[in-house]
């Protein structure tokens, strides 16, 4: 990776978002609109003596889930996009390197990551009043590695697929098998045990183990450390195969 193309690209790429309106909300508004409506779907549910809002929980975890979401449909349609028009066939002609494209993309995109998760914490938090023993600060960490895991993969898919289309229907592969087997719908040590070692593959087990774990506690032991390293090593693992897989041309 050369310091000086690296940073260019990442430029680039961030004075491109800072333009583009609609990606711009769909990264920041569209999670927000989604976790609120989620809160008026449940807001007049009963609640059983002695039981719990579902609300709370379902909340947390998707600030697990969304910013994967988002992110994964947005990196993987953009870089698409500057393949299919031909942007990316004039920057080879330059000493940009595949690493220092991925790279760039994935700073760029980490930076609005993060804008992200701090808007979606806040919003949980602050109007929705969902609660944790742990800090939001951590909710927060635990959002923009999700965020994060979400940038490098939609890189990966983007890298298999020739043209946006195509790229949108990694989407569901990646998504949808992770949302059944996170924790989301039934917590995965009551899963049949070839279920529960599937999950232990997917990223989205690990943010969501993580969130639970700030719901319940107010240290962060090694479990949660695990967690967010997982994440971490995942993500940088899908940007290391998306660098070295990246097409240099749009045939």
């Amino acid at each position: 990776m050369n310091p000086r193309t690296f940073g260019a690209s990442a430029l680039r790429i961030i004075q491109q978002l800072t333009t583009d309106r609609r990606t711009l909300g769909l990264i920041l508004a569209v999670p927000l609109v989604l976790v609120t409506l989620l809160y008026y779907v449940y807001r007049d549910v009963p609640v059983p003596p002695g039981g719990q809002d579902p609300f709370p929980r379902i909340a947390l975890i998707m600030l697990g889930i969304l910013p994967m979401l988002v992110m994964f449909a947005v990196t993987s349609v953009a870089m698409l996009r500057e393949r299919t028009s031909g942007t990316l066939e004039r920057l080879w002609t330059t000493p940009l390197h595949r690493a220092d494209l991925v790279g760039g993309y994935a700073l760029a995109f980490a930076g609005m990551a993060v804008l992200q998760s701090l808007l979606l914490s806040a919003v949980t938090y602050w109007f929705l009043g969902v609660t944790t023993e742990g800090s939001a600060g951590w909710v927060v960490l635990v959002a923009a590695l999700s965020s994060t895991v979400g940038i490098a993969f939609g890189l990966l898919a983007s890298a298999f697929a020739r043209t946006e289309f195509q790229a949108v229907q990694f989407m569901p592969v990646f998504i949808s098998p992770q949302i059944f087997l996170c924790g989301l719908l039934v917590d995965t040590d009551l899963m049949p045990e070839a279920l529960q070692w599937l999950s232990d593959f997917m990223p989205m087990t690990y943010a969501v183990d993580a969130l639970m774990q700030i719901r319940d506690s107010a240290s962060m032991g090694s479990d949660f450390t695990g967690d967010a390293l997982m994440l971490a090593a995942m993500a940088l693992g899908a940007l290391l195969l998306a660098a070295l897989t990246m097409p240099r041309s749009t045939r």
